[in-house]
């Protein structure tokens, strides 16, 4: 079971104390992470301003610093809209990336992911489909796509844990039903982080844990940082086994 520690996604700096946002940040909070027990580290690069960036100026020293702190440990790094909304020039930053990532989450509901999840495969990088709904699972059968990516990342947005579950179910039947058996991610946001990943780890999936998904422990307080979330769920999956 691999254990994916989400370090800061899209939020605000200033959100939790211990927020990485610097890439002094980011590569020693990956260290304590990885010392936690994460297997692989995801991440949203942030510009001198701390706004998501895709520029090649802000991922390639970052790529560097990562891995010199946690050398032969896979970075995956975000391409969604919210760290460049204009889908074109997305695509344009990630077609002038010198230092590549390990992997890159393109989100299949957002407009140019199907192109942007295609430049990505043509450069080698593993591509981990992001499947909000139904209908993203869809996308992922009829383009082909399920051919090239790496993984499937079932992410439901809803609020509740009931309807996440549901949703996330009716994601499963839709890959189901087009044959598609790539490996599958279940992860949830803020309250339905921790029962999602609970379901995640009863079916045997993948997991993945972190500031972008969750500030609060399984208790519901507020916890001192990312390594202390990957340190639950350390527990949580030994428990499983």
């Amino acid at each position: 079971m691999r254990i994916v520690a989400c370090l800061n996604g899209d939020r605000r700096p200033g959100a939790h104390p211990a927020l990485p946002i610097s890439p002094d940040q980011l590569a020693a909070d990956a260290r304590t992470v990885v010392d936690a027990g994460a297997d692989e580290i995801h991440i949203h690069p942030r510009d001198a301003r701390g706004a998501e960036s895709l520029e090649p100026q802000v991922l390639t020293p970052l790529l560097k610093s990562l891995r010199d702190a946690v050398p032969g440990v896979p970075i995956s790094v975000t391409t969604a809209l919210s760290a460049e909304p204009d889908p074109w020039r997305r695509y344009d930053l990630v077609q002038r990336w010198g230092e590549l990532p390990d992997s890159a989450t393109v989100n299949l509901h957002e407009p140019g992911s199907v192109e942007v999840a295609r430049l990505l495969v043509d450069r080698r990088v593993g591509v981990e489909a992001g499947l909000a709904s139904p209908d993203s699972a869809r996308i992922l059968a009829a383009t082909g796509l399920a051919d090239d990516v790496v993984a499937a990342l079932v992410e439901p947005t809803q609020a509740t844990t009931e309807e996440a579950l549901r949703n996330a179910s009716d994601i499963d039947t839709v890959l189901d039903r087009a044959g598609i058996e790539l490996a599958r991610m279940l992860h949830g946001a803020d309250d339905t982080a921790w029962p999602l990943l609970e379901a995640a780890v009863s079916a045997g999936r993948d997991i993945r844990i972190g500031f972008e998904d969750t500030m609060r422990g399984p208790d519901g307080t507020e916890v001192a940082n990312n390594a202390a979330l990957v340190t639950a769920a350390v527990e949580r999956t030994a428990a499983a086994r």
